[in-house]
């Protein structure tokens, strides 16, 4: 009796071990998540975005390979800064490394705005000039806004801090405003600003800009400028500058004995440099104002140049898979593909400009990156 009893004990071990052994799992024991539990919510970001689950390979299935497509956001307005509307896909020529391009969507982006502004506040220029006039000049970008935009405030000095998250209550981003008081550092780390403003915004949906008011002075940032540029070619956020060296010069020559140095001025001057770069080659626009009175004007603009941009999709026809950045070129052009005219009410030429991206860093097949 004990040795039946024995047997069936040693039976029932054995399937108990023997599949858990083998790594065998019941349909009922299967997890529906990467790694178990109830699927993550729709949009949700993996919680283990490294182990992914295996499947199976199945007979028939192709190999898929990534093509990419690039997309602008484009702004055509005349020599004297009126926006050109009414613009068609056939309107478009575009070059990728100087080989012409296929435009494969087209359309005007009729998205809410959703804009980070980035001030500059620190104790530099006489214990905060520069935080001074980011904050007060700042409040003329609201008059200009819609109910469905989205705005972000955001401060640096040697660090960035998340004064107030999107909302689309823009008193609540102007009581952050008002509530700047006393700036602490005299560090302005412009560079490391934009990059973790830019990293914060990569997942963000819609029309993504960066509003950056401040000196373009950099004094402590563990990025270089090189660096920068290479993180801001590589996304999709439109930056928009507001210099405000400019009014700082001017106040230092009429309240100092000899004025501003040589030295400092060139350090002013290479900044204003920077903040042309960062705007340029986003497709964005800067400005240097040196007057109050010009600061509805300003934002005015950068919301009408937000709110008539044309979205451009193409695949590159080589693949941009070399690792390289790749110098994109948009010109206007009739539907017959010679150049195109634009006149003013009087009937005489006027001059364009295009405002894009100037270009892409392409991702290295194979890197992972």
């Amino acid at each position: 009796m004990k040795k039946i009893v024995s047997l069936i004990l040693l039976t029932f071990l054995a399937a108990l071990i023997i599949p858990a052994l083998s790594g065998g799992r019941t349909a009922a024991q299967s997890p529906t998540g990467p790694q178990g539990g109830a699927p993550p919510p729709k949009g949700a970001a993996p919680q283990n975005p490294a182990t992914p689950p295996q499947q199976a390979p199945q007979a028939g299935v192709s190999i898929a390979v990534e093509v990419p497509v690039v997309t602008l956001d484009v702004v055509a307005t005349t020599q004297h800064g009126d926006i050109l509307t009414g613009l068609k896909k056939e309107n478009f020529r575009i070059t990728d490394e100087g080989v012409p391009q296929t435009i494969t969507n087209f359309g005007p982006t009729d998205a809410p705005i959703t804009m980070v502004m980035l001030l500059e506040f620190s104790s530099r220029g006489w214990g905060g000039f520069f935080a001074g006039y980011a904050k007060y000049w700042s409040a003329y970008l609201f008059p200009q806004l819609k109910p469905q935009d989205w705005v972000a405030l955001e401060t640096f000095d040697m660090k960035t801090r998340l004064e107030v998250d999107f909302t689309q209550n823009k008193s609540e981003v102007m009581d952050g405003i008002n509530h700047l008081y006393f700036p602490g550092f005299s560090e302005s780390n412009v560079f490391d600003a934009l990059l973790e403003t830019t990293d914060r915004l990569k997942d963000v949906k819609g029309k993504k800009s960066i509003l950056l008011m401040a000196s373009g002075v950099d004094t402590f940032s563990k990025h270089t400028l090189d660096q920068t540029m290479k993180k801001l070619r590589q996304s999709d956020v439109t930056i928009f500058c507001v210099g405000l060296g400019q009014v700082f010069q001017n106040a230092v020559d009429v309240n100092q004995f000899g004025g501003m140095g040589e030295i400092q001025r060139m350090n002013y001057l290479q900044a204003e440099n920077q903040l042309k770069t960062f705007a340029r080659e986003t497709g964005g626009q800067a400005w240097f104002p040196q007057f109050e009175g010009e600061m509805p004007g300003v934002f005015q603009d950068v919301t009408a140049f937000l709110r008539h941009q044309y979205s451009i999709s193409y695949t590159p026809t080589n693949g941009a898979k070399d690792g390289k950045f790749h110098k994109v070129k948009i010109e206007l052009v009739k539907p017959d593909g010679s150049p195109l005219v634009v006149v003013d009410q009087k009937g005489k030429k006027q001059k364009y400009v295009v405002y894009a991206r100037e270009g892409y860093d392409a991702q290295k097949t194979g890197t992972g990156d």
